[in-house]
């Protein structure tokens, strides 16, 4: 063989080599620690924190009443940061459809089929919890035990 040929198939691999580690050297995502407690939403402007609020069980229903939730522009949507002390083994990510409205008027949701996601822990009690598809617009809520954080994707 000729000294040129060998050069080029060299030259080649090492080409192929490069572009394939690339990936391996890219820039991870760092997930910034917040400073308190909480669920977040991850957007393209930074951490936006998500308002708690309460799951009622009545005569074996179980249901949440709207009061105000974060709203989103689907562009801005990324993902979430739970930071706290919870229980991911029983998180649901779930649509949110309207049940009936409360004696004072308040609208009334009902939980959805359950959205599958992947969760990943980052630190103490730091996890990044991503679904599996692509969410739309609508409402929708992070559920753990008998608390949940709705929010709106407009």
């Amino acid at each position: 063989m000729h000294t040129f040929t060998i050069f080029r198939r060299v030259l080649i691999i090492l080409f192929v080599a490069f572009f394939f580690a690339l990936p391996l050297y890219a820039k991870e995502d760092k997930i910034p620690t917040p400073k308190e407690f909480g669920t977040y939403f991850k957007t393209t402007g930074g951490l936006k924190r998500l308002t708690p609020n309460m799951v009622f069980d009545e005569n074996g229903l179980i249901f949440m009443e709207s009061n105000n939730p974060a709203r989103f522009f689907l562009k801005d949507v990324q993902y979430f940061v739970i930071y706290g002390p919870h229980n991911m083994d029983v998180l649901t990510l779930n649509p949110l459809l309207f049940f009936q409205a409360g004696p004072l008027g308040k609208p009334r949701y009902a939980f959805g089929k359950n959205i599958e996601y992947t969760v990943q822990k980052k630190g103490n009690n730091l996890y990044v919890v991503k679904a599996k598809g692509l969410l739309g617009r609508g409402y929708f809520c992070l559920w753990i035990e008998d608390t949940v954080w709705d929010f709106v994707i407009e």
